[in-house]
């Protein structure tokens, strides 16, 4: 595989680029603005306009499909237009499409593996499911390789919650904090291309670096990294009154994601096996 087409070319993307770019790949990127990567084709368009898709090059590549779904409902409308944007001839040699564990719902404390069953319980776990299900089923009858990640949360320099530290907002009670999961961005590039050479079709990967902390431990630990106060810490009860949906979201769901099948099938070593060892970086 000599080219590379990255759909939503943002952070995770622009690294995916510029380490296939080092690995001597042909790469374009589609993305809404402007905005280039160096040695990169740029290819400019909305995925909400389906008459903005047309002439992508999407014959013989590896695409890397990274680009989030709309805001509301329970449907990937995006990746339904960039998939019938597609013609007859000019299908890609492999999509690899970067799903998320909220696929799989609140575990507990329960482990999930590749098997569980999938149950999202938040309209952003159900529009990932959808588009897990548009990319496969089109696949199927395109006779396109496809690999499903299923990525855990994303944390590098440029993604801790800077702001939310900085602004006091507050983090659920130690006690009642549930495990939650991440891979570190550069970790998370580096299996995407990863994915592309060796995943199998129709594989299910989850993607996290194996260690699994609550978010209360994570936000005490990028505090602490930053040099700032640990965050202010409430009950369940009180976080539903000051909390925003989102946060209450991320709260309100645990799971411990098992990494094995990703290790042993893609042959990945991670650079940062855990939490402490990415914030060092």
């Amino acid at each position: 595989m000599e080219h590379l087409l990255i759909v939503g070319c943002g952070a995770i993307g622009r690294r995916v680029a510029e380490l296939a770019l080092g690995r001597g790949l042909k790469v374009s990127t589609f993305r809404r603005n402007e905005e280039q990567v160096a040695g990169a084709a740029s290819y400019q368009g909305n995925l909400d306009q389906p008459e903005t898709l047309f002439g992508l090059p999407t014959k013989g590549s590896g695409v890397i499909y990274l680009a989030p779904p709309p805001g509301g409902g329970h449907e990937d409308t995006r990746m339904r237009n960039f998939l019938a944007s597609i013609p007859t001839g000019e299908e890609p040699e492999k999509i690899v499409y970067i799903s998320t564990s909220a696929v799989y719902g609140d575990c507990g404390t329960a482990t999930v593996t590749e098997e569980s069953e999938t149950n999202p319980q938040t309209t952003r776990g159900k529009r990932r499911l959808h588009a897990e299900r548009l990319v496969t089923e089109w696949g199927r009858e395109r006779r396109v390789p496809v690999v499903i990640l299923r990525v855990t949360a994303i944390y590098a320099a440029d993604r801790l919650p800077v702001t939310q530290l900085t602004t006091g907002q507050p983090v659920l009670r130690e006690e009642e904090s549930l495990p939650s999961n991440r891979i570190h961005a550069d970790d998370l590039s580096r299996i995407c291309l990863a994915a592309l050479e060796k995943g199998k079709d129709g594989a299910v990967l989850n993607v996290s670096d194996g260690c699994s902390t609550t978010m209360t431990s994570y936000f005490n630990a990028a505090a602490d990294r930053l040099g700032l106060p640990r965050p202010r810490q409430v009950t369940m009860e009180e976080a539903r009154r000051v909390m925003t949906p989102l946060m209450i979201s991320y709260f309100s769901e645990g799971r411990v994601v098992s990494n094995r099948k990703m290790l042993d099938e893609l042959g990945i070593e991670l650079l940062y096996p855990d939490l402490e060892s990415g914030l060092k970086a």
